[in-house]
């Protein structure tokens, strides 16, 4: 039924296989092609990809806006080693083959494993991967998180993320959060001590508001924010404002949402029926659209998933879509 002729004035059907297999197809060529092959170019319904495929972090790091997030390559509740090793290992060569070249992660993430994990399976890295991490997260426990930002602690944990990650320097080294204990200004302090000495390249923020954000940038430069955001939740609608205005990298955690609480026939679902795709590429296709400095890293522990991610760079919502998808925050 997929390859019948459509109709006058009507789309052509497209099977979520044949959406991946073209898209996924041009996005392996990425680092042989440089910065001006994207994820999907092949596709013509990637307009939106082509105009602004890239994002120049900090300046000077051209990254593919939809990059992978690291975490669920840890084991279960994001503490220990996975289950299968060897699948998380090739799920991280996989991101990098379909051409994905940002990768964040964070000291908190097993703890540790993430970033060992990521050296095992790509070291030495490949010219242009950007490796993001992030410290100022404790782990005490399974389902622990306690934030610790005094100046001694975050200088241990960049020393203690590049031996794990076999780095001279961090790409882009993140405040995983605000410790309320301590003086924002005394962290940020000691980042730039790091950064000074060239162990840091850039400094990012995570769960922060526009006034944080303030005032982090008297301390030092900041290129990047991370925090929750998607299709539910847009709590930081005004910190991605923010980012447009200043020109930082807006990288949303958990950017797919949980779908829970939607009635059963909304236009998320509707838009993915009309293109043939799933909802989770629909949600990440918004998010692309929805701003140019958003740079989305989904994570996976599964390389079937972790292909949808990456095809979704390609999919071109119409305007009408994207105003029906806009109008579900407020139908919860």
């Amino acid at each position: 039924m997929a390859d019948r002729s459509p109709e006058p004035n009507q789309k052509p059907s497209v099977t979520r296989r044949t959406f991946l297999g073209t898209t996924l197809a041009s996005g392996a060529a990425l680092f042989a092609g440089g910065s001006d092959v994207i994820l999907g170019a092949a596709s013509s319904t990637a307009p939106t990809m082509i105009t602004n495929p890239t994002w120049q972090l900090g300046g000077d790091l051209p990254v593919n806006r939809l990059g992978f997030g690291a975490m669920r390559i840890t084991g279960e509740g994001i503490w220990g080693w996975p289950p299968d090793r060897e699948n998380a290992l090739k799920v991280l060569r996989r991101a990098v083959e379909l051409g994905v070249n940002l990768i964040d992660t964070a000291d908190a993430y097993g703890p540790e494993t993430s970033e060992l994990l990521i050296a095992e399976a790509l070291h030495p890295y490949p010219k242009g991967l950007v490796l993001a991490t992030k410290g100022g997260l404790t782990r005490p426990g399974p389902g622990q998180w306690v934030p610790n930002g005094r100046p001694e602690h975050l200088k241990q944990a960049v020393n203690g993320s590049l031996k794990r990650l076999r780095l001279d320097r961090i790409d882009l080294y993140q405040l995983h959060t605000v410790d309320r204990k301590v003086p924002m200004e005394a962290s940020l302090g000691a980042l730039k001590e790091m950064q000074d000495v060239g162990k840091i390249r850039h400094v990012g923020l995570s769960n922060v508001d526009p006034e944080e954000i303030e005032r982090a940038r008297k301390v030092l430069p900041i290129v990047s924010v991370q925090n929750q955001y998607n299709i539910e939740n847009r709590k930081s609608e005004n910190v991605l404002v923010y980012c447009e205005k200043k020109s930082l990298g807006f990288m949303p955690w958990f950017p797919i949402g949980g779908g829970r609480g939607f009635k059963p026939e909304n236009p998320l679902e509707k838009v993915a029926r009309d293109h043939g795709v799933s909802v989770v590429q629909v949600a990440l296709a918004w998010l692309l659209q929805r701003s140019p400095v958003m740079l989305p890293i989904p994570g996976t522990s599964s390389i079937a998933h972790l292909e949808e991610n990456v095809a979704s760079a390609s999919l071109k919502l119409t305007s009408a879509e994207s105003k029906a998808i806009d109008a579900l925050a407020g139908q919860r």
